[in-house]
């Protein structure tokens, strides 16, 4: 249960779930669209961004602190949506939210989460965003926006990256459906992982609350398979607008590539957009967000906060996408690693290693605050507009 000491860094969390899970479950975790080159690329996409040491400068007084939505939050870090988080550890959406207040960060609850958004809500208490998907049913969207509202949910995260579900290769081979059925394989691996096994008997099998409770499901041959019945191919910015009419609070899009579309955003009244590319689980070969995030810094002028996910891996790729023009950014994978490592007290972990390693570079750049964070401190990256302060 405390093998998640043994870590140090986010690839270490990643070896320890890849031994703590069946394979099934980590490849639905760890694995993206077609021949994952979206996934590798945006690991590339940072490798290839150097950072500038700025030595000697006084970093005595420093400050990981970032000001987003009127709020100071304790790092530039958000804990993005990810669904079937149950299926990494029991309750992994509770203990999820629950450490990002500890933390003092933000959590975004996912459509697909295992929990219901009531049970998120008393986590969070009052620290949770609540990430939408536009389905085809409307009425089924209008009932969720209205029950984030009501659950007082901070922000409204819409994703639009997936008119049609990418094609998770790694589901279709290890056969990954809802509800799991059952082969002499799959019965190996999970065997062959007994921890988890006695988990899953105990609590029960991982089942997507929000829609079992909205739509009740029906077995289909993989996760992306449930989601494509109800994900609506028609999304357009008149669905924002009719979104951002609805909800009265901070709204978020997630999901956006193409730097024009910052601009559509503004104009909307949308408060920030994540530029993502799901991390790499729907369009293979699709171009990294830290690569274009220097074309939106400069499409949007620094007017409209600017988050990022996909291929966040260490406390130095949070500070090249500051530099590059990020208000904060978003993580996913690195946090199930965490909790299928141990569960909240590993999530924990995992968060304080990051920031140290955030802090560590932010004080070798020469960087006394986030905001002092900017694009002369990076190589190898396209220019950056000047980055404002966000309310």
């Amino acid at each position: 249960m405390t093998h998640y000491l043994q870590a140090h860094c986010i690839d270490d969390f990643r070896e320890l779930a890849r031994r703590a899970l069946p394979r099934m479950v980590f490849d639905y975790i760890d694995g993206g669209a077609g021949s994952e080159s979206s996934v590798r690329g945006n690991r590339s996409a940072f490798d290839r961004i150097r950072l500038l040491g700025s030595a000697p400068v006084d970093v005595s007084q420093r400050s990981t602190a970032m000001q987003l939505f009127g709020r100071s939050w304790n790092l530039p870090l958000i804990i993005g949506p990810t669904g079937l988080a149950g299926a990494a550890w029991p309750g992994a959406d509770r203990c999820l939210a629950r450490a990002a207040r500890a933390f003092g960060i933000p959590f975004v609850m996912s459509t697909a989460a295992t929990a219901t958004m009531e049970a998120v809500a008393e986590a969070a208490q009052g620290n949770a965003w609540f990430q939408l998907y536009v389905f085809r049913d409307r009425a089924m969207s209008a009932r969720l926006i209205d029950r984030a509202r009501d659950l007082d949910f901070a922000a409204l995260e819409v994703t639009v990256d997936n008119p049609v579900a990418g094609r998770r290769l790694r589901d279709e081979r290890n056969g990954f459906s809802l509800p799991l059925r059952w082969t002499p394989r799959k019965l190996a691996s999970v065997l062959a992982r007994p921890g988890w096994a006695w988990r899953s008997l105990r609590a029960g099998a991982p089942r997507l609350e929000l829609m079992a409770g909205e739509l009740g499901l029906q077995a289909t041959h993989t996760i992306a398979q449930t989601m494509q019945a109800q994900l609506d191919p028609s999304l357009g910015w008149d669905d924002i607008a009719w979104v951002r009419e609805r909800w009265p609070g901070k709204l978020i899009v997630k999901g956006l590539l193409d730097p024009a579309q910052g601009r559509r955003a503004q104009q909307l009244g949308v408060d920030a957009i994540v530029i993502s590319n799901h991390g790499g689980r729907q369009l293979d070969g699709a171009v990294a967000p830290i690569e274009i995030l220097p074309e939106f810094a400069s499409e949007t002028g620094g007017r409209l906060p600017l988050l990022l996910d996909s291929g966040v891996r260490t406390g130095s790729d949070i500070a090249r996408a500051l530099a590059l023009g990020a208000t904060a950014v978003q993580i996913g994978r690195p946090t199930l690693y965490a909790v299928a490592s141990g569960g909240e007290p590993a999530v924990a972990r995992a968060l304080a290693l990051l920031k140290e390693e955030f802090e560590v570079c932010q004080c070798l750049m020469g960087a006394g605050s986030v905001a002092s964070i900017s694009a002369h401190m990076v190589r190898g990256a396209a220019p950056v507009a000047p980055r404002q302060e966000t309310a």
